[in-house]
């Protein structure tokens, strides 16, 4: 039995489940006493791979996002996958911050992960192939020994084992 098992390390994001979110947030941010006068936006652009807050202060656009982080967490979206940018002032003396969605591995987390895997000595092939590491292995115990090694670290992006064959 000489055949080969694979998996790949990737990092997306479910978009779908990001606009379910978004779509329960608005509906929480409008019923809120709170956040109901604020006038507070939510917009989700999947070309770009972003959202949009505009709020009246940065007290509501923190709880403005407190309610879109929630509502993230329960659709199984990580808040790793979360890039904030700055608060800027928009007009009326209101506030809009953009947060992009981190979609696919950079090269640099690619070669950390690549050097993760080669310091645990185990015997396995590693390949860098774009946006995703593929792990080679004969055993199928061996790679998943990679599974909860690389889940054990700290990336500071979320990872995803897909193509497990």
């Amino acid at each position: 039995m000489s055949k080969e098992s694979s998996f790949d390390v990737v990092s997306e994001v479910d978009l779908q489940e990001v606009d379910n979110a978004i779509n329960q947030a608005v509906k929480e941010i409008e019923n809120r006493y709170d956040l109901k006068k604020s006038k507070s936006t939510l917009l989700f652009s999947r070309a770009e791979g972003s959202i949009s807050i505009d709020s009246e202060n940065d007290f509501t656009l923190k709880s403005v996002i407190d309610v879109l982080n929630s509502k993230l967490v329960k659709r199984g979206v990580s808040l790793k996958a979360l890039s904030l940018g700055q608060v800027e002032p928009s007009s009326g003396g209101r506030v809009k911050q953009r947060i992009d969605l981190v979609q696919g591995l950079s090269s640099e987390k690619a070669k950390e992960i690549n050097r993760i895997i080669k310091d645990s000595k185990m015997k396995v092939k590693v390949a860098i192939e774009g946006e995703k590491v593929r792990v080679t292995a004969k055993s199928k115990d061996e790679l998943q020994e990679v599974i909860s090694l690389l889940k054990a670290e700290e990336l500071g992006v979320p990872l995803q084992f897909v193509n497990y064959r």
